[in-house]
């Protein structure tokens, strides 16, 4: 099974914890046999280092062709939303205001997925020889999954832009979104080919074997389950079975961070959940998360945060 990274995860360059995120707007179309689509948006934390990211993913299985598809995902950062509805304040309108009480800075989340019908629409015949890289993906005749990062240039950046603020309703909106998405479409086709024509694949050939995406899968999920008990990357690796080298290379090309950082970041999210939502004392946390001294704890919090833990309970 493929396993994709997340694309927030990509975007903010290390885990996103999505039970934090506050959705402000929700769209979607989920029609079998059509292009399916949604769109997110989310309150965007001025702390948080955002970077726009696309990506293309590509599934197959070989067995289960009703499974196969091909996802375009985008994570843009920046945009402003207005909180009356769909309707701006007049400050909003004349950008008056930065400061505008009803302006969110907005962090959105869009993926628009492609069956293998919808997308044999748009192959040529040809002759066998003839077949190219494109046809195959098309056709999903291309043997394995992939995902590949695709730079967002100005073209693809002004259909994102379209689809994000846009004015139509009811069947000119579906005409006008399946229009931009197969735009959206040709603009990744040709950023996946690039020059040499080559698909990018896993750096880590040993990612390619099915199992061993599944033991680096595990140690996620053993990391998440040991918040509070620190946990080595030599326990970690016999834990999964697979030596350290594998496991830091593995873990760093799939969740795209490191072990550590990817450790350190959910126990201070933890501990920010800990500190702010249910109340409790910062040595009580710093105890839980097994942290030797506050001193410590205090300093891993505010390197992740931005601030002392004294500090949140302040907001």
């Amino acid at each position: 099974m493929h396993n994709p990274p997340d694309i927030l995860t990509l975007a903010y360059k290390q885990p996103m914890m999505h039970d934090h995120l506050v959705t402000l707007q929700e769209k979607e179309q989920q029609i079998p046999g059509s292009v399916q689509y949604t769109i997110k948006r989310y309150g965007r934390h001025t702390q948080w280092n955002m970077e726009d990211t696309g990506m293309m993913v590509y599934h197959y299985r070989k067995n289960e062709p009703v499974e196969n598809y091909l996802e375009l995902r985008f994570c843009i950062a920046g945009n402003v939303y207005c909180s009356q509805k769909n309707i701006e304040c007049n400050q909003c309108k004349l950008n008056a205001s930065p400061s505008c009480g009803e302006r969110v800075d907005t962090i959105d989340v869009m993926s628009f997925r492609f069956s293998p019908v919808h997308l044999s629409q748009f192959v040529k015949p040809r002759k066998q020889n003839e077949q190219s890289l494109t046809d195959d993906i098309l056709q999903f005749s291309h043997v394995s999954s992939f995902s590949k990062i695709l730079p967002l240039c100005g073209r693809t950046r002004m259909v994102l832009e379209s689809l994000l603020n846009h004015t139509y309703t009811d069947s000119l909106e579906n005409i006008y979104f399946n229009a931009q998405m197969q735009m959206l479409l040709l603009y990744s086709m040709e950023c996946m080919l690039g020059d040499d024509k080559e698909v990018e694949t896993f750096q880590c050939k040993f990612l390619a074997n099915e199992a061993d995406r599944e033991k680096i899968i595990k140690a996620r999920e053993i990391l998440l389950q040991h918040i509070g008990e620190p946990i080595t990357i030599k326990e970690l690796s016999r834990k999964v079975a697979i030596n350290e080298c594998y496991l830091k290379k593995g873990f760093k090309e799939l969740f795209g961070t490191t072990v550590f950082d990817f450790y350190q970041s959910q126990r201070m999210e933890h501990a920010r959940y800990l500190l702010y939502e249910k109340g409790l004392s910062v040595t009580d946390v710093s105890m839980m998360l097994g942290y030797s001294s506050i001193s410590h704890f205090s300093t891993a919090f505010k390197k992740h945060t931005g601030l002392k833990p004294c500090e949140l309970l302040l907001h």
